[in-house]
């Protein structure tokens, strides 16, 4: 597979990066840990082969929390709380919060995982009337 370069920031726009990576899968995660994580009903990450974060800027604002007692990582924006991408506590997959992207990664998701933890509204949600902004 061929290396992708994207770029993403935080909302504040304190903190920018770029990565460029193989990227190996896109999922969906509706387990109870990313519902919370995110305040969502689901996590959204591009998952990819270990690959090196720049912070072109803003990186004394990125915080990492280890979850205890289970491999489980965010990385955020100390300012915002932005999810940022982050390299797995095993080094092995670099999860890109696809969310955080400023790019169309040009991939899209290959799977809903978790699927049975998923929230009970998720999807009544889908079938709600759409509006292009706030109603």
């Amino acid at each position: 597979m061929e290396k992708t370069e994207l770029k993403g920031s935080c909302l504040c726009g304190k903190v920018h990066y770029t990565v460029t990576a193989e990227l190996m899968k896109f999922y969906f995660c509706h387990c109870e840990q990313c519902r919370k994580i995110t305040g969502s009903s689901f996590a959204s990450n591009i998952l990819a082969k270990p690959a090196d974060v720049i912070w072109t800027s803003g990186e004394e604002y990125v915080k990492r929390f280890d979850y205890p007692n289970r491999s489980f990582t965010k990385i955020f924006c100390t300012e915002c709380g932005s999810g940022l991408p982050f390299l797995n506590v095993s080094e092995t997959t670099l999860f890109i919060p696809a969310g955080s992207l400023d790019c169309d990664p040009g991939v899209r998701p290959d799977k809903n995982i978790f699927w049975g933890d998923k929230s009970p509204w998720y999807e009544a949600g889908i079938d709600a009337p759409r509006c292009d902004g706030f109603p």
